[in-house]
């Protein structure tokens, strides 16, 4: 008996390795994206960190808290760029014997980081506009509108370099959400500029900082929970666990599926491990068919990485945790 599981172990790893086979030809133009998104990533961030120079310059020579407020918008995206760049670059390493999985959760946790960042950038800005409300001070609407324009076509510029890959990855989306937000956050600093230079409002400056923050707020805790749920290895949202199921289910020689768990490995990759019972009729060349086949199914169903338990219908299993989520 102990032989013939060994038996297994081994024809099993021939049927993994040819699964990875399929594995890579099927992630192809996952890779190809990879080198775009690079050069993608370092634009943006050489382009952005230039802009938040000017910005951020202008806005201590206008005395606008506004642009400020949009410079460190834009501090956080070259942050937030430079993170998930870096992310991206370790997520490509081999594994070593320690790190098993590679470095491919660095992925996850500049997610999170980048959005704790952000909360603190809030705040500190928030205290700067609420306590100008009470104390408006002259603010140069014309160079805070001309200013604020450039910063319209930079990030406008940047959020297209990730549209053709931004429902690939967490990070990728994050990163055209937020270029994509500033090019908007740019705009009404446009508008607050040429008013306040017509009207001498100056209140509208600290206004529109604070709307500004509040948009950062909203796409922030977004970015935070996402995160922090795959921090936690929940089940990641593009995927369903109760259609992976009765997908596997329903497959010739299936007799039942449980114990599963499924996990991000990254903002990229996911993960599976699970119990399949198989029909006892079936020989065991049959059942490693089955079980390559369940593989491609899973692929199908954003599954990268499957670690499958069989078991034998006749024997049910006796791992205590078997029972342990419901579905």
């Amino acid at each position: 008996m102990h032989g013939h599981h060994h038996g297994s172990k081994a024809h099993h790893h021939g049927h993994d390795n040819e699964h990875h086979g399929h594995g890579h030809h099927h992630h192809g133009h996952h890779h190809h994206g990879g080198s775009n998104v690079n050069t993608a990533f370092i634009i943006g961030i050489v382009l952005n960190a230039i802009f938040v120079l000017v910005q951020a310059t202008a806005g201590f020579i206008t005395g606008s808290v506004a642009l400020l407020s949009d410079a460190s918008h834009n501090l956080s995206d070259v942050a937030a760029l430079a993170l998930s760049l870096m992310a991206y670059r370790l997520a490509r390493k081999r594994p070593t014997p320690t790190f098993t999985y590679g470095y491919k959760k660095t992925t996850i946790l500049a997610a999170l980081t980048n959005a704790v960042v952000l909360l603190l950038a809030i705040g500190v800005l928030a205290y700067e506009a609420i306590s100008r409300l009470q104390h408006p001070q002259p603010v140069q609407g014309g160079t805070v509108a001309i200013v604020a324009g450039l910063g319209i076509l930079i990030n406008f510029g940047t959020a297209m370099l990730f549209f053709k890959n931004k429902d690939h990855d967490l990070n990728t989306r994050g990163a055209y959400l937020h270029l994509l937000t500033d090019a908007l956050v740019s705009v009404g600093v446009v508008v607050a500029g040429v008013i306040i230079s017509y009207t001498g409002w100056y209140w509208l400056d600290s206004a529109v900082s604070l709307l500004i923050l509040l948009v950062i707020l909203v796409g922030t805790w977004r970015l935070l929970t996402d995160s922090v749920r795959l921090s936690l290895d929940a089940v990641p949202p593009q995927v369903n666990i109760a259609n992976i199921e009765q997908a596997v289910k329903d497959m010739p020689g299936v007799e039942g599926m449980h114990h599963t768990h499924i996990w991000a490995m990254s903002t990229t990759q996911n993960a599976l491990t699970t119990h399949l019972s198989l029909s006892d009729t079936l020989s065991f060349e049959s059942k490693m068919k089955v079980v390559h086949d369940v593989k491609h199914t899973l692929h199908h169903h954003h599954i990268h990485h499957a670690t499958i338990e069989l078991e034998s219908a006749a024997v049910p299993c006796t791992d205590k945790n078997c029972d342990e989520v419901q579905t």
